[in-house]
């Protein structure tokens, strides 16, 4: 099976199974490099959300409960729970992303074309397309 690769910033999309056309189950490998640009913390407004942990440590939150997973680690998000995740670790992570229903690997595509050069995406546009997709971008905290 050839698993197609979608570039966003340094995070790397490997899509295993789109289940997007026919709304069932999805599963995508994603690789995250210590310190790298990860999506704002955000909900799911259709789907649910299981990392699974399969080389590196990555700090992963749901809600309120922040872990640092490591290999054969997870946490499952349920539909329209808040939840982020980021790398201060050294080493590069790899996770097993499953999500039910899938939002799909055209989602990742319409992310990574925001991505000009050097620059970051303008926030406008990301939220537009986290929205077609039912991603709902957190409300910032009071820090």
């Amino acid at each position: 099976m050839s698993m197609s690769e979608v570039k966003i910033g340094q995070l790397v999309i490997r899509y295993i199974l789109d289940g997007s056309k026919t709304m069932s189950l999805g599963m995508f490998e994603m690789t995250v490099p210590a310190n790298s640009i990860v999506p704002p913390p955000h909900s799911h407004s259709n789907n649910e959300e299981c990392v699974y942990i399969l080389d590196g440590t990555l700090r992963y939150t749901v809600g309120a409960t922040s872990r640092d997973l490591g290999p054969g680690d997870s946490m499952h998000t349920p539909k329209g729970v808040v939840h982020a995740f980021s790398n201060p670790f050294e080493a590069t992570v790899r996770a097993l992303i499953i999500l039910s229903p899938d939002i799909g690997e055209q989602y990742f595509r319409d992310i990574a074309a925001l991505f000009k050069g050097e620059c970051p995406p303008d926030k406008a546009e990301v939220v537009a397309v986290m929205s077609r997709y039912g991603l709902v971008p957190a409300a910032p905290s009071a820090a």
